[in-house]
């Protein structure tokens, strides 16, 4: 009976301190909007916004690839070429790629 006589009387004591304290706890950690999950969202809508941008990017990309395609008949067997590996008749197409092992080792 000693000890919880003791921690009674340092509430008691403290007792705006100790509420204080367990407020900050559950604010802090145990509650649905702690600060805790609020950095992880911060942190999570940060890197949507990165992916936002960079598929922007893209679709922006695109859309003047496929205006370019639409109006110009060299440009659309440009890609053709370049992309799709296609061919006119009488013609070879030689694909160089590079050894992935090989820049394995380059870099150890």
């Amino acid at each position: 009976m000693g000890k919880l006589a003791e921690v009674w009387s340092f509430i008691g004591r403290y007792k705006y301190w100790v509420v204080a304290g367990i407020f900050l706890l559950i604010i802090g950690v145990f509650d649905e909007n702690s600060l805790v999950r609020r950095f992880a969202h911060r942190r999570e809508i940060h890197e949507l916004k990165t992916e936002i941008d960079h598929y922007r990017r893209q679709y922006e990309e695109d859309s003047r690839m496929l205006k370019e395609i639409t109006g110009n008949k060299d440009a659309l067997e440009k890609v053709a070429r370049e992309r799709y590996l296609m061919k006119r008749e009488n013609e070879d197409i030689f694909v160089f790629q590079k050894d992935m092992r090989e820049d394995e080792n380059e870099g150890n």
